[in-house]
Parts: C-alpha cells; sequence; structure tokens
C-alpha cells in the first residue's frame, strides 16, 4: 500500500503553498512539523481533495485519486480540528450522520457506527449530547466519524489541540493502536506528541520538504556545535535547528 506525491504544487496567487513536494507514504504514522504557513494545512487539504492542486500528482497505489474519486475518498478519513462539531446531537447520531454522508446505510451502517464507538470508548456515552462532552471525548469522536469504513489512509489535524495531559496521553494511545496497516497523517504543534508516537517525521519549510526520516535519525544529524548545552537533544531541538529562522 502506497499513497505517491510527486511534484505536489499549490499557489494562492503569488504565493506559493507547497512547492515540487515529492514523497512517498507507506503504512506507518508520519508526524508533519513546520510553522505556521509551511504548507501542513495545504497538504492535507490536496490529499483530502477540498481543493485542487495546481501542478504534480497524488497516486494511491499507482492510481490517481482524482480518477479513483469515491473510490479513494472510501479508503480515506479524515479528523478536523475540533470545530463545527453538532453539539446538541449525542454521539451515535453524530457519527451515524456522518455514515450516511459516507453512503453507508442499514445494518452496514448500524454495525460500523456500533464498531467505532466502541473502538474509541464512547459506547457508554453514545446517548449523550456531544456539548456535554469533555474536550478529550470530543476529539474522540471525531476520531470516531473518522474511523468509518476502516480506512487505509488517516489524516489527523491537530488530534490533541487543547486537551489536558492525560487526555493527550489518552489520544495518542489510541493512535497508535489504529496505525497498524494504515498510513497515518499527523499534523500538530505539540512535539512531543509527534516524537512519542510517529514512526516518520515531515520537516516542512515555506511549502517545501526539508527533510524525512526517524525521530532518532533526525535528532542524531544535529552537529555537535549547535548544542546549546551539554543536555539530550529532543525533537524540538530538531524543529529549532531545521525549522528556526
Amino acid at each position: 500500500m502506497k499513497l505517491e506525491l510527486k511534484d505536489l504544487t499549490k499557489r494562492y496567487g503569488e504565493l506559493v503553498a507547497l512547492d515540487g513536494f515529492t514523497l512517498t507514504f507507506e503504512p506507518g504514522i508520519y508526524g508533519i512539523l513546520g510553522a505556521n504557513g509551511a504548507g501542513k494545512s495545504t497538504l492535507m487539504n490536496l490529499i483530502t481533495d477540498n481543493i485542487k492542486r495546481d501542478g504534480g500528482s497524488i497516486t494511491f497505489d499507482g492510481r490517481d485519486i482524482l480518477e479513483m474519486g469515491d473510490e479513494f475518498r472510501a479508503v480515506l478519513g479524515y479528523m478536523p480540528q475540533q470545530q463545527g462539531i453538532y453539539d446538541r446531537m449525542t454521539a451515535e447520531s453524530f457519527v451515524s450522520y456522518i455514515a450516511r454522508l459516507k453512503g453507508l446505510r442499514g445494518k452496514e451502517m448500524r454495525e460500523q457506527v456500533d464498531g467505532v464507538l466502541k473502538l474509541t470508548n464512547l459506547e457508554s456515552v453514545r446517548h449523550k449530547a456531544v456539548g456535554q462532552f469533555s474536550g478529550g471525548m470530543k476529539q474522540r469522536a471525531l476520531l470516531a466519524q473518522a474511523l468509518l469504513g476502516d480506512p487505509k489512509v488517516l489524516i489527523l489535524d491537530e488530534p490533541t489541540a487543547g486537551l489536558d495531559p492525560r487526555e493527550r496521553v489518552r489520544i495518542r494511545g489510541f493512535i497508535s493502536e489504529l496505525a497498524k496497516d494504515r498510513i497515518v497523517l499527523l499534523a500538530t504543534h505539540i512535539v512531543t506528541d509527534i516524537e512519542s508516537i510517529a514512526d516518520k517525521v515531515i520537516l516542512m519549510k515555506k511549502g517545501r520538504l526539508i527533510d524525512v526520516d526517524t525521530p532518532a535519525n533526525l535528532i542524531a544529524a544535529i552537529p555537535e556545535s549547535w548544542k546549546p548545552v551539554a543536555y539530550n537533544l529532543s525533537l524540538e531541538d530538531v524543529y529549532m535547528y531545521f525549522l528556526g529562522d
């Protein structure tokens, strides 16, 4: 299973948001690091076909995702940032609503809704209004809808934003468990989340791919002469060294 991006380009007027981005994804968790304006959101929106590319290609197992259409969307799961969630709906009705939008009906829909609510530990509160949920529970509801259809490509945009440390650890645990036999793209400003669970880290700056490697290899690539003090380096230092101004 491969998701391949070749020379992917996106412009907004004179601004080049993504500049010849080329990368191949295989099963595993990929953490995306970059400052605001690095192109992270543009990258995710192109893969989810929410915006049109200006150049390059995106293929899944050798087929262009635009030609695949609904067939690609059937293997894609997207968890947006926590916003616009339907607070008056129960967890069950919210996930069921998204399931219908994805074309699921009848017994298949009920089975999948039950399955993702169990998987995200929301079964016991399935009849509770989402507006009464904690921040972590709302994130799990968003994660549940993204898992409908057992997607092979899962895109998570700031999945732990605004959560307390305990809830962050819990959501990270869910993501790690879900990553088997999936391609997971995780975009977040919380560097420790990526360092904890990412198999590889994608470094982006001004729309360009700077590097992609394991957290350990990226940390090892920082030269001794750069170290501000004698201490164990982390992914935050990788961010500062490779992506800092």
